[in-house]
């Protein structure tokens, strides 16, 4: 799994004109899932995020995780995270898994960040076309491969 994380000051998808979702100081993370994913990605990933340290101390030092922010937390899904662009100048997906395998790993990360937050995660709609707002703090933006853990 890849994920992309974002330290925000606000966050919101839309699908066909209605706001799905929104939140404020937080995190937008975008969700890329590949054939090659386990749950064991999962819950690897949602164990950095929560406690991830990106957010400002009294000093103004990224030494916070979300939960002392009160934070809360977006997720989308997007498989465009594994596009490869070794061979001419279309992407290829190829290493994006299928919405079989995606589906189940999506909905298993966002189950394993609501078991470790106050409220619930906000989120997108597998597959739809989402128009995603945010204004980035910082800026802050974190890859996160959940297979280059070493």
């Amino acid at each position: 799994m890849r994920i992309v994380v974002q330290r925000v000051k606000e966050a919101s998808v839309t699908i066909d004109g209605t706001k799905k979702s929104s939140i404020g100081v937080g995190m937008m993370i975008l969700v890329g899932v590949e054939e090659a994913d386990t749950v064991d990605d999962v819950e690897w990933l949602a164990k950095k995020v929560i406690a991830m340290r990106i957010f400002n101390d009294s000093e103004g030092v990224m030494n916070l995780p979300i939960s002392a922010v009160d934070g809360d937390i977006l997720v989308v899904s997007q498989f465009t995270l594994h596009a490869s662009t070794r061979k001419g100048n279309r992407p290829s997906y190829i290493r994006a898994a299928r919405p079989e395998t995606a589906i189940p790993l999506y909905r298993a990360f966002i189950d394993a960040l609501n078991a470790q937050l106050p409220r619930p995660c906000g989120e997108g709609t597998f597959g739809a076309d989402m128009q995603v707002a945010l204004v980035n703090d910082g800026p802050v933006t974190i890859i996160i491969d959940s297979k280059l853990r070493e």
